[in-house]
Formats: structure tokens, C-alpha cells, sequence
């Protein structure tokens, strides 16, 4: 930035181009603010995402395969393997299903409590507002009289324009 007071008067058109790359840049840095703040929540987002998916995933896909395999394994161990019965298949079927169903839950309080850790981004939205509040105090410049004759165009100094 140029230094407001270097002992040269500076011209209007060179004050026009130094407040445009000053709120240039002052907008390009809120703009990465909110950027960063906002890829965290997503992250955390994604992570919420993921595990109630992996919760619908092992409830819908898991349920035929686990379930068949633990009710199977709970008749065998209860004794069916060996000719005294074992419980009703039955129960095994619905206890197999609990605990599809248990797995499914603790897969979804999970996620419940990685979506509540996603917040908006409050730096940005501060950054902003303070932003706003400084632009809604600033004055114009004030202007000659009316009867002052105007500055010709092409007497003016040229701005040299930066790529910065």
C-alpha cells in the first residue's frame, strides 16, 4: 500500500486507484476467510455424511446376510447343532435383527453429533459486517463549486495501472 503521507499531494484519479485495490484486496482476503471456514464445516459435514450413510448402508445391506448368519449362530449355540433344539429359530431371526438394528442407531447418533459441530462461518460474516458498518460511515470527498470551471480530460495525469 502507498503511504498516505509521502509529502506529494496526490491526484484524485491516484486516490480513486489506490481505494480500488485496497477494498480489491480487502474483498480477496474476506473471500479466503470465508473459504477456509467453510471447507472445515464441509469436512465435518463429510465426515456426518459418511457415517449416516455407512448407518442406511450396514442397516439395508447387512440385514439379509447378518442376519441369517447370527440367527443361525444363535440356534447352534444354544445347543441346535446337537439334536436338543436349541431356541425357537424364530427368536434368533428377531434377536439377529436388534442387533443390525443397535449397530444402525450408534452409527446415526454419530452422525447426529458431526452435523451439530457445523457451525457458519461467524469470522466472515463479523469481517463482513464490519466491513459495512466502515463503508456506511465514509463521507464523499467534497466537490468545487458549480461555477469552477471543470478539469480537462486530457490534462489530467494518467494512473498507471497495476497488476497487483
Amino acid at each position: 500500500m502507498s503511504d498516505p503521507f509521502d509529502g506529494a499531494e496526490r491526484s484524485l484519479g491516484q486516490l480513486v486507484a489506490s481505494a480500488t485495490a485496497e477494498m480489491s484486496a480487502l474483498v480477496h482476503d474476506e473471500i479466503a476467510l470465508a473459504k477456509a471456514e467453510i471447507r472445515q464445516d464441509v469436512k465435518r459435514g463429510a465426515m456426518g455424511s459418511a457415517a449416516g450413510l455407512g448407518a442406511g448402508v450396514v442397516l439395508l445391506f447387512s440385514l439379509p446376510m447378518l442376519s441369517f448368519a447370527l440367527a443361525y449362530g444363535i440356534n447352534t449355540w444354544t445347543g441346535g447343532h446337537n439334536g436338543d433344539g436349541g431356541w425357537n429359530l424364530a427368536w434368533c431371526f428377531l434377536l439377529s435383527f436388534a442387533a443390525n438394528v443397535l449397530l444402525a442407531a450408534l452409527l446415526a447418533v454419530f452422525a447426529v453429533a458431526k452435523f451439530k459441530k457445523v457451525k457458519k462461518p461467524e469470522k466472515s460474516i463479523s469481517s463482513a459486517k464490519q466491513t459495512a458498518a466502515i463503508m456506511q460511515n465514509v463521507k464523499p470527498h467534497p466537490r468545487p463549486a458549480a461555477d469552477a470551471a471543470p478539469l480537462a480530460l486530457d490534462k489530467a495525469p494518467s494512473v498507471a495501472r497495476s497488476s497487483a
